[in-house]
């Protein structure tokens, strides 16, 4: 079956210090899923799961200074 049939999302995730996190996925729980497979303990726990932000790819550009 081809990826398109299950479309991706990118999510902003908001950050204890202030920045965010991006992250890509079908839904922002497969994105956290993903995220736990590049980052550390210490690092997702930096993430506040229930504040996030879904954008288009489009918009990347705008949010680009907020990423940490």
């Amino acid at each position: 079956m081809s990826s398109f049939s299950n479309p991706h999302y990118m999510y902003l995730f908001d950050m204890k210090n202030g920045k965010k996190k991006l992250a890509y996925g079908q839904s922002p729980e497969d994105a956290l899923d993903i995220l736990r497979l590049r980052l550390t303990d210490e690092e997702m726990s930096q993430i506040r799961a229930e504040k996030y932000k879904k954008i288009s790819q489009r918009k990347l550009q705008e949010h680009v200074h907020e990423l940490g």
